[in-house]
């Protein structure tokens, strides 16, 4: 059975993570969400997955590779070309990218799956397709009611008695909003869908090729089925994730390394005195991560591997990506730190080293600075005055 996995967007929404981690190769603790799809697909049956690449391709390539690993085939088709030695995307859209593989040989020969690279699902995908195949659907959208407070958050799909497409809604108003199914990225399609799809162009899936569908009249069915999806679309999103894995909320997904304690988790060769620090969890702390003496840590929390948490610091609901290393006295409260990015979780970023304040949050493989200059922590105390949860070393 054949599937194919949205993977060329370039994640705009999730900057500055996506600045050099494309959107399906986000961890979520240190396994990239599209890993977790890939085995979805594996377990009902999806053998042979088409992947379209585009923004940093070569971090999903080099990653997944030919999917032997994975127990599955992979094939990637990459959309953009070399320029001066670069590899330049340009994404094709959904849709044109499920175009352009089927142009370049008729892989889609008979009903198949498309999912969007960037969630966390549990679909019972083998009773959806059962579900399309007896509606003689050419194409079903798998949807999921949230509650009506939430649906100016998402792409809203109004259906008949029939489970026939009537309308769609972007992010409407609660008091506009005709339903309270959301689009959650999962499709089902005949192979014939494609004739309605322009070669050689940007088409989308939903902004083009659904109208298109709902205006001829076609066979274009919505399927709502309560399942688990945890979208990652935005920093937000992402916050919430990580948060609801470490709680134990999102089926199928396990904490990596050790329990050393209750809900603390560790991976290997971890450097902590137990008995000089307090951690509340759950928390996870990735391998050959030091944590200092004075070190508070409250959960939902996690710190990546080869890390360096230093004396005093307070680690506060937030998330440390690798090869960070915080700052003597540092108290970091909602926070998400990648590289030199300090992001709070409405998707709010401080660069860091472009604020001068490198010498609290840096990258741990780099030499700690000898002495923090006077004015730098100036800056600081200014930051932790207003609430923005980055404090001063301790003297």
């Amino acid at each position: 059975m054949k599937a194919m996995i949205l993977a060329a967007g370039k994640g705009t929404r999730v900057r500055p993570i996506t600045y050099t981690i494309p959107k399906p190769m986000i961890p979520i603790l240190q396994k990239p969400v599209m890993e977790f799809l890939v085995e979805l697909l594996r377990q009902h049956g999806f053998d042979e997955i088409m992947v379209n690449v585009s923004h940093l391709a070569d971090e999903i390539e080099n990653y997944f590779r030919d999917g032997q690993r994975f127990g599955v085939q992979i094939g990637y088709s990459f959309e953009g070309k070399i320029a001066d030695g670069e590899l330049i995307g340009k994404a094709m859209g959904s849709a044109g990218g499920m175009k352009r593989i089927q142009d370049f040989y008729p892989f889609f020969d008979d009903t198949f799956v498309v999912l969007c690279g960037d969630a966390l699902i549990d679909l019972d995908i083998t009773s959806a397709i059962e579900w399309h195949r007896k509606k003689g659907a050419i194409a079903t959208v798998i949807l999921k009611p949230v509650p009506k407070d939430e649906v100016s958050s998402y792409g809203v799909v109004v259906t008949d008695e029939e489970g026939r497409i009537k309308t769609f809604q972007e992010k409407p108003s609660v008091d506009e909003a005709l339903s309270n199914d959301i689009n959650t990225g999962i499709y089902i399609f005949e192979p014939e869908v494609l004739d309605y799809i322009p070669s050689g162009v940007e088409y989308d899936i939903g902004g083009d090729l659904f109208p298109k569908l709902v205006e001829m009249g076609a066979p274009f069915y919505g399927l709502s089925m309560n399942f688990q999806w945890v979208d990652i679309g935005r920093v937000p999103d992402y916050w919430k994730a990580i948060r609801s894995v470490l709680r134990g909320e999102v089926k199928n997904v396990g904490i990596p390394g050790r329990e050393v304690a209750p809900g603390v988790y560790t991976g290997l060769n971890v450097v902590v005195n137990w008995d000089k620090v307090d951690i509340q969890g759950p928390v996870y702390i990735g391998s050959m991560t030091r944590i200092e003496d004075g070190v508070k840590i409250v959960g939902p929390s996690m710190i990546g591997p080869s890390c360096c948490i230093g004396s005093n610091a307070t680690v506060d609901n937030s998330v440390i990506f690798e090869y960070s290393r915080l700052g003597r006295g540092i108290r970091l409260v909602d926070k998400l730190v990648f590289g030199r990015y300090c992001v709070d979780r409405l998707g709010n970023a401080i660069d860091v080293q472009a604020a001068a304040l490198d010498w609290l949050i840096t990258d741990a493989r780099q030499d700690p600075p000898s002495r923090v200059p006077r004015e730098h922590q100036a800056i600081a105390e200014l930051l932790g005055g207003d609430g923005n949860a980055l404090i001063s070393e301790d003297d």
